[in-house]
């Protein structure tokens, strides 16, 4: 991950709707939510959401599978992992085992 792509990573999150989206994604964890369903939850209109969706796809934080005429929508693991490196690979004056326990606290098993 580089400046660019951490920027675009914060730039989609600095939205409140979007923050609720890839707050709930993550407390979905790997079964994730339909669209249907995020709307439903966060009381969101179909077009507001599939737009804001998809800045958080393009972002890297999000994923998504088509289901026949649905689309599920997942938290990128993998993404949020490579932004939390790239926030912490030059922790504590360029020795990362000493932040290792933060790294730890944070990982996820998912």
């Amino acid at each position: 991950m580089d400046n660019r792509d951490a920027l675009s990573a914060f730039s989609a999150l600095s939205q409140p709707t979007r923050l609720d989206v890839f707050r709930l994604l993550i407390k979905a964890g790997p079964e994730g939510m339909s669209a249907g369903r995020i709307g439903e939850v966060l009381k969101v209109r179909q077009n507001t959401l599939s737009a804001n969706l998809t800045v958080l796809r393009h972002a890297g934080l999000v994923r998504n599978l088509r289901e026949g005429r649905s689309i599920r929508y997942f938290a990128d693991f993998d993404g949020v992992s490579k932004l939390l490196r790239f926030l912490l690979e030059d922790c504590c004056g360029g020795e990362p085992a000493l932040c290792q326990p933060l790294i730890d606290d944070i990982a996820c098993a998912c």
